[in-house]
Order: C-alpha cells, then structure tokens, then sequence
C-alpha cells in the first residue's frame, strides 16, 4: 500500500483541493494584506554548499513542506525531535491551526483561515525512509546547503514552536501520518502568509535566493526553488 493511500494523507489531499479553488476566488477578491510577524532569523551570507548536507522540499499540491536528516539536527536545538526516535527524516510543515487538524474538509475552516489571522500549528512526519520513498506522489526538490545554512534553517524551525517558557513543546494532537504531531506554532496564518509562505522565509533567512511574496501557493514556492535546487523527483501528472 502506498503512503498516500493511508486515510489520514487521502483526506488531506482531497480537503486541500478544494482549499485550492477556494483560494483562488479569494486572491481575486483581495488586493493586499500584511505579513505576520515572525522570530525567525535575518539571512546569513551565502556560503559554498556542502555536498554532504542538504534538506528536501516535498511539495503535496497546496500544501509543501521541508524535510530534514534527523541525524543532521545539531545538539540543543529542536528538541521535539525527540519525539520520533525512529524516524531517518523530519517533514515539517505549517499551517491554520483548525484547518490543518479538522477531520475533514471544512469549508468554514478553509474560508476563515484565508481571511482572517487565525493561530496556526506545526505539522511534523516521522520518516523512516527518504522522503523519495516515503512521499511517492511528490515532486521533490532537494537543497543542497552549507552547515551554516543548515543550522539556520534548524534553528528557523526551532524558533517556530509555541513553547510557553518550557524547554520542549508537547504535541497537541496526532498528525495525519502513521508517525506524526501537531504542535502549537508562533505566527497567524492568512490569504498572505500561508504554509508556502513559511517555508520560504526558513530558506531566505538560510540565504537561499527565495522571495515569500511569491511563494503564497506550493507552485509559486516551487518555481523558485528549481532555480537553486535538484529536481529528485518530478510533478506527477493531473495534480493540479
């Protein structure tokens, strides 16, 4: 059976379809709308990549997440990690806090977290396989990066967590994977400042040539980061 046939991921991918076409007669009603604020760091010079470190950009059709080598998380930083002792790789992502966790689609849930700055969560994947196996329906880019790179965007995801003067974050619920958590995350999700958006500004505070304003949809993130990075696995036809 493959990883998108498991219920959790079909739901996902069916609710985020219509989240899709939702989301277009929005931006055609909106002119503008701010950012939030976020803690996440200021970019870092750019440095020659390391050929032994690099990060993955899964992109699921709406919705595009980052994957990280557990293994490559330095010591004292994402300590919620921890909860996935099995896992080879993290895939995190961001997202409307009720939207992200609804049993199914809901469409006030959709309306509402494109309209309105709602409060928003961290989606984290135990994977014990590359992300190419784990994630079969995906394009995939991967990001080769330097270890200063690395470490920023580490501490970008770090940063994200809602820890509540607490050293390590509790999971709010189970994920929509076998392995998975949402935690309570920093920052408001709306129309401009969506799940795309904040992988994005991780890659741009890293010093990766990315601009957020253009990455509102996984599509336009996408596009952006072929420039910079290594298709290891093509868009299947018909997603969109």
């Amino acid at each position: 059976m493959s990883h998108h046939s498991k219920p959790g991921a079909k739901r996902y991918l069916e609710a985020t379809g219509s989240l899709t076409r939702l989301f277009w007669l929005l931006i055609a009603l909106t002119l503008f709308a701010g950012c939030a604020p976020n803690r996440l760091h200021e970019p870092l010079a750019m440095e020659e990549p390391d050929a032994e470190r690099a990060i993955y950009l899964v992109d699921l059709g709406w919705h595009a997440g980052l994957a990280v080598k557990r293994a490559d998380i330095p010591p004292g930083l994402w300590p919620e990690s921890q909860d996935f002792p099995k896992a080879e790789y993290l895939e995190v992502g961001w997202g409307d806090r009720d939207f992200y966790q609804a049993a199914g689609f809901n469409l006030w849930y959709g309306f509402k977290a494109v309209v309105v700055p709602t409060a928003s969560v961290l989606h984290v994947v135990g994977v014990p396989v590359h992300p190419t196996a784990y994630f079969p329906a995906a394009e995939i880019v991967e990001i080769a990066l330097s270890e200063q790179q690395l470490r920023q965007i580490i501490v970008s995801i770090h940063n994200t967590y809602a820890r509540e003067n607490t050293a390590r974050a509790q999971a709010i619920g189970p994920g929509l994977y076998p392995d998975s958590r949402f935690y309570a995350a920093e920052g408001k999700f709306h129309l401009f400042n969506t799940c795309n958006v904040w992988v994005a500004r991780v890659l741009r505070n890293a010093g990766l040539p990315v601009v957020p304003f253009f990455a509102v949809t996984s599509r336009g993130l996408l596009s952006q980061a072929r420039e910079f990075g290594k298709i290891v696995r093509p868009e299947s036809e018909g997603r969109y």
